[in-house]
Parts: structure tokens; sequence; C-alpha cells
């Protein structure tokens, strides 16, 4: 069962949506981002821009980033600061709710 802060945030989320979708925006293709747009996102644009990995471009992937947060490796505790504070941003940017406080919190009780 949704809560009635979830339930609010998904209403949220399809108001801006369909604002978005009324100012010119992209063709509606789904969620996916192909590749030849992927290479065009700069690099700010990424939780992990030395990776290029987890893209923040719209709700859908930054909802994406959070919930695969566990599964990138390779990078440091520090790099996932920065990427945190970048999907901090990213979601407040698009409208998405996080009610995890830290990155740390996400991964608790996960595999690192």
């Amino acid at each position: 069962m949704a809560t009635e802060r979830q339930k609010q945030a998904a209403r949220t989320n399809i108001k801006s949506a369909q604002r978005a979708s009324h100012k010119g925006a992209a063709p509606k293709r789904g969620h996916e981002l192909r590749e030849r747009d992927r290479t065009k996102l700069s690099a700010d644009r990424f939780a992990f821009p030395a990776e290029r990995k987890e893209p923040l471009n719209d709700a859908s992937h930054v909802r994406n980033a959070i919930a695969r947060f566990d599964q990138v490796e390779g990078v440091s505790d520090a790099e996932r600061d920065r990427a945190w504070r970048r999907i901090r941003a990213a979601a407040r940017r698009h409208g998405v709710e996080v009610e995890v406080r830290g990155w740390r919190q996400l991964m608790a009780g996960r595999r690192s």
C-alpha cells in the first residue's frame, strides 16, 4: 500500500511530466536513453561523471540511479558522496522525493 506522502509525490510527478510534455519535450520513447543521446550528455549529467554511469536527465533516470546506487562498482566512498549530492540535486530539480538521508543509509543491509 502506498502512503499518502507517496501518493502526493506521484501526483506531483505526473503533473510535472504533463507540463513538460506540453512544452515541446522530446518525443516519447519510453524511459530508455539511446546510446546516441547518452554520448551527447555532458559529464555533469551523470551521477558518476568519470565513469559516465547513472544518467540524471529526467525523473525516471533519477529514480533508477537511486535504486541501482549499490550496484555501481569500482568507485570510492568520496566518489559516492559526490554522486549522492548530484542525485539529490537532480531529484529536487525533477520533483523526485528521496526518503533516505544519505547513501550509507540507502546501502544499509545491502551488498556493497
